[in-house]
């Protein structure tokens, strides 16, 4: 657990350094609003699809570490490439790189986690994976803040990155499996295995409504475009996203903790109302300071759901499908990443950022009644038997 996150902990250092300031390079090199939701959709959508496929392989192999190792080797040689970059697409072809790096070590990272841990410190686990995860992402925009504030060009940023990405890669190695890393199926538990590659229905179902909810959230680049548009200078969008990164480390820890002891599904459902109604103020807001503001408060939806998702899936997934149950999950919210890049850009370029804004979060207030409904649903059966 401390190797896994010591690894992502760096590895958010190198990608934090970048990504704060690619919608305004992007901007540099003639991209559009819809152009940033294109490549950053396409980038999910990528990793997405290399998620689903490794957890088909971490189900099937004895060590998941070197798929693990061979997905941060990657995307830390692609990431310091968008400093070469001289238009939109090959900067979406570093990108699209990168995210074949994150989508091969997710889902075999995601169970490695759920394996170390018994189902009543899963929540916590995961919770502390992802406050390192945004550790990194708080290190990260404050280094990129220090160097371009030394007056070290935006390119020049975007190569140093290559020093955390090495020293991520190198953490993994110091990751150690374990029997208890690979369950299998006990051969006399006397009830019978899931088929194979068919996860139980109460999962698929639970994966549906995330595909909604994933469907009106777009890429954070939107919202830093937002900040850019509102008052927020480029020297200082490094510096907001770091602090929207603090919000999601005390967020994560503390939500993935408290989802161990009370029910996982409605901290996701608050979570989810939290997005909601940051999206509204988004869309309202008028000065620099409201977006400082309203960071914090997104950070926290963050933290109500990321690590509280995961550990609602290592509930529903019987052990020996956690893998793929793990890329499903990964999939779905990736993937959606496209239509909902493109749906973003689309209504913020034909009428605006406000309406843009709005359509994510009325997307999130039917999913959110999805989702009641579908533990109401579950509450009622388990009383009723």
């Amino acid at each position: 657990m401390i190797a896994l996150g010591i690894t992502s902990l760096f590895s958010d250092v190198a990608s934090e350094m970048i990504f704060p300031l690619l919608p305004v390079f992007l901007t540099s090199l003639g991209a559009s609003a819809a152009a940033l939701g294109l490549i950053e959709g396409v980038a999910n959508a990528t990793a997405a699809g290399f998620k689903l496929a490794s957890g088909y392989w971490a189900d099937r192999m004895t060590r998941k570490r070197p798929l693990v190792l061979a997905g941060y080797a990657v995307a830390a040689a692609a990431r310091p490439l968008v400093a070469f970059a001289g238009s939109a697409w090959q900067v979406m072809a570093v990108r699209f790189t990168d995210r074949i790096g994150k989508g091969v070590r997710s889902s075999p990272r995601d169970l490695l986690i759920a394996n170390a841990v018994s189902h009543a410190d899963s929540g916590r686990a995961f919770g502390f994976h992802q406050a390192m995860d945004h550790t990194g992402a708080v290190l990260g925009p404050l280094v990129a803040t220090l160097l371009l504030g030394l007056g070290w060009p935006m390119r020049q940023v975007f190569l140093a990155a290559l020093v955390p990405g090495v020293v991520s890669v190198l953490a993994v190695l110091v990751v150690r499996e374990t029997p208890s890393d690979t369950p299998k199926p006990a051969a006399d538990s006397g009830s019978a295995a899931p088929a194979v590659g068919k996860l139980p229905p109460r999962l698929r179902s639970y994966l549906g409504i995330l595909t909604l909810f994933a469907l009106g959230n777009s890429s954070d680049a939107f919202l830093l475009l937002r900040a850019n548009a509102v008052g927020v200078t480029v020297a200082a969008l490094p510096a907001l996203w770091s602090l929207f990164h603090v919000s999601k480390v005390l967020s994560s820890y503390l939500g993935g903790g408290l989802s161990d002891r009370v029910s996982r599904p409605k901290l996701i459902l608050l979570g989810w109302v939290v997005y909601a109604l940051s999206y509204l103020g988004f869309g309202l807001a008028q000065h620099a300071w409201q977006c400082w503001a309203l960071f914090v408060v997104y950070g926290t939806y963050y933290g109500l759901t990321e690590p509280v998702e995961k550990a609602l899936v290592r509930d529903l997934a019987p052990s020996e499908l956690r893998g793929r149950a793990y890329g499903y999950y990964n999939f779905t919210i990736g993937f959606s990443a496209i239509p909902a890049g493109l749906l973003t850009g689309y209504v913020w370029q034909t009428w605006s950022p406000l309406a843009a804004m709005c359509t994510g979060a009325g997307l999130a207030c039917v999913a959110s009644i999805a989702l009641w409904l579908w533990n109401g649903n579950e509450t009622l059966q388990t009383t009723s038997g």
